[in-house]
C-alpha cells in the first residue's frame, strides 16, 4: 500500500480518494447488514456490525495519517483547508455507516411488511447518493489535469446536480417511510419504534452529507 506522502506525490487528490475507498466498505456493508436483518440471521447482524466498525477504524486512520502528514508548504491547486474539509465530511459518512451498524444490533429488530417496500428502496437511493459522490471524488484526478476548467469541470457540476436530485428522493421516500412507521406504531415497543426512527435519520444522513460532499467540491471548483 502506497504511503501518504507517495500518494500526494502522484496527486494532492490522491489521499482523498483513498480514504473515499475505505469509506466505501463501509457503506457498502450496510446492505448486506440489512439484508440479514431481513433474513433474521442475528449471529450474522453482529458480525457484519464488528467489520462496519473495523472498516470504520481502518478508515479513521488514513484520515488521521492524512492529517498528520498534509505538507504545510506542499503546492495545492486548492486551498489546503478546502482538502481538509472535504476528508472531514467523507469520515463523516464512514462514521454515520457505523453508528447505522451499531444501532440495528442494540436490540432484536425486525423488517415489518408495512414498511419493508420503501425501506428497501430508501437504503438503495442512500447509497446510489453516495456512489454519485464517490464518482465526483474519483474525477478529482481529471480536474487537476483540466486546471478546474473546460468540459471536466462542466460534466463535475452536472454530476453536483444529479447528488443533489438523489438526496430529494431520498427526502420524499423518508417522509413515507416514517408515516408508515406510525402506522406500526401499535406492533412496535417504544424502544424498537424509537430504534428504527433514528435508524431511519441515520441512513438518511449518508445522502445529506453525500450532497455536502458534492457541494464542497463544487464551492472549491467555483473559487478557482
Amino acid at each position: 500500500m502506497l504511503t501518504i506522502l507517495k500518494l500526494f506525490g502522484r496527486s494532492p487528490f490522491a489521499p482523498l480518494q483513498s480514504h473515499m475507498e475505505s469509506v466505501s466498505k463501509c457503506v457498502y456493508c450496510l446492505i448486506d447488514l440489512f439484508e440479514a436483518l431481513e433474513k433474521k440471521d442475528y449471529a450474522e447482524l453482529e458480525k457484519l456490525s464488528e467489520k462496519i466498525s473495523r472498516l470504520e477504524h481502518d478508515a479513521d486512520l488514513i484520515k488521521n495519517d492524512i492529517r498528520n502528514h498534509l505538507p504545510k508548504s506542499l503546492f495545492l491547486p486548492i486551498d489546503r483547508g478546502n482538502l481538509l474539509e472535504i476528508l472531514s465530511i467523507q469520515d463523516g459518512i464512514a462514521d454515520k455507516a457505523e453508528d447505522i451498524a451499531i444501532l440495528v444490533t442494540l436490540t432484536p429488530l425486525e423488517l415489518l411488511p408495512i414498511f419493508t417496500k420503501e425501506f428497501k428502496l430508501f437504503l438503495q437511493k442512500n447509497i446510489e447518493t453516495f456512489d454519485e459522490a464517490n464518482l465526483i471524488v474519483k474525477e478529482l484526478h481529471e480536474l487537476v489535469e483540466s486546471s478546474f476548467g473546460g468540459a471536466e469541470a462542466a460534466k463535475v457540476r452536472s454530476m453536483v446536480d444529479n447528488v443533489a436530485y438523489h438526496e430529494h428522493e431520498v427526502d420524499l421516500i423518508q417522509r413515507q417511510l416514517i408515516k408508515n412507521l406510525f402506522k406500526a406504531e401499535d406492533q412496535l415497543t417504544y424502544i424498537t419504534f424509537y430504534q428504527w426512527q433514528r435508524l431511519f435519520e441515520n441512513i438518511g444522513s449518508i445522502s445529506n452529507l453525500s450532497e455536502n460532499l458534492a457541494n464542497r467540491i463544487r464551492m472549491t471548483l467555483e473559487l478557482k
